[in-house]
């Protein structure tokens, strides 16, 4: 008797245990991927993409970085940008400069080498490069408006035109793997075969772009921080260099 009850129980046991890691396993894996997402992965790479643009262009502030190839040139971006300016570091060729753009007023920032060797061409500049330049080691210059640098140097700092270029892709939309960027769960966009571009969309909030990898191997930046808002003034006074002409033809 006591045989039969054991194994009535083991019975009772085993099916209990069973049933409970079958609910388990129905609950971890639902076969659901789009469950306490945004919705945005049953839709087509080309809504995906409209979606993606328009959340873009409706947030007020973004942090990006990552490299960029404008007119033949790489470039390291880290910035932090809204709709009234923006502030960060470039870096190009070895060298590095800081960026400050309130409202239309745009000021470049670097040390004494850095103004040195402008329009060098390469060459080691000489001593008296060195010590005009020192008059602007760690100075805000403005950058005149009618400078051929002013149009390049404003693009890495305008919201608006510097999102626009990068979200531009060419070519037949395809809807790609599903992924992370900083731990946001994504899904890719591709454009063309030829690689015309991707961008790694959010799966969680609104479809911010996360990633992009411009065509043709012009670059790849991550954009974080969307609509986190900072702190953006001008300089001081004392701490403006202002030629009011052109000041490098280096980075036009």
């Amino acid at each position: 008797m006591f045989g039969r009850a054991r194994t009535r129980g083991a019975a009772a046991l085993r099916g209990a245990f069973c049933a409970g890691l079958a609910a388990t396993l129905t609950a971890c894996g639902s076969g659901d991927p789009d469950e306490g997402t945004n919705g945005i992965g049953k839709l087509s790479a080309v809504r995906i993409e409209k979606k993606a643009r328009a959340a873009a262009e409706s947030a007020d502030a973004v942090k990006l970085a990552g490299n960029v190839v404008s007119k033949g040139q790489s470039y390291r971006l880290n910035m932090r940008l809204k709709r009234d300016g923006a502030t960060g570091k470039v870096s190009r060729a070895g060298s590095t400069f800081w960026l400050l753009k309130t409202g239309k007023a745009l000021f470049l920032k670097a040390d004494a080498d850095f103004w040195a060797r402008q329009g060098k061409g390469g060459k080691e500049p000489s001593r008296s490069d060195v010590q005009a330049a020192g008059k602007l080691d760690g100075k805000y210059v403005k950058v005149p408006s009618g400078d051929p640098a002013y149009k390049q140097l404003s693009g890495f700092a305008d919201m608006r035109v510097l999102l626009d270029g990068l979200l531009t892709m060419r070519g037949k939309r395809e809807t790609g793997e599903r992924g992370e960027v900083d731990g946001v769960r994504t899904i890719r966009v591709m454009a063309g075969e030829g690689g015309g571009g991707i961008v790694d969309v959010s799966l969680i909030g609104n479809p911010y772009p996360m990633r992009v990898e411009r065509g043709g191997g012009a670059g790849t930046l991550e954009l974080d921080d969307w609509n986190k808002d900072f702190k953006l003034q001008a300089p001081p006074k004392k701490q403006i260099v202002d030629y009011g002409r052109k000041i490098t033809e280096s980075q036009s």
